[in-house]
């Protein structure tokens, strides 16, 4: 993924496009796009091998923008979500939803 994202373009190192072998070191800049979304990124400290998410983390600091979700529905419409990655939904989960869209039709 990471791969095909510098490939086309959507990734730069201060502020020059970045192929997936570039070489980073640290104060380098990363911004990446993601859909919608814009990451920013400074790099801490470089590793040389690799390690655990928690010991990942503490090397680079996340500048990117907060997130916006703005919402506009009318407030008497019920909206049933699934959070991503739960799989599909159960016959009971398949209930609810469809007694959730029986009642919003009438």
């Amino acid at each position: 993924m990471a791969n095909e994202a510098c490939s086309s373009g959507r990734v730069r190192v201060n502020g020059s496009p970045a192929k997936p072998a570039t070489k980073i070191s640290v104060g380098d800049k990363i911004s990446a796009r993601r859909g919608d979304r814009r990451l920013e990124l400074e790099v801490l400290c470089v590793i040389e091998k690799r390690v655990g998410a928690p010991k990942a983390v503490e090397c680079y600091r996340d500048d990117s923008p907060p997130v916006e979700r703005a919402v506009s529905r009318p407030d008497d419409v019920v909206v049933a979500e699934r959070r991503r990655g739960d799989g599909r939904p159960t016959k009971r989960d398949r209930r609810a939803m469809d007694r959730l869209r029986r009642e919003s039709r009438r």
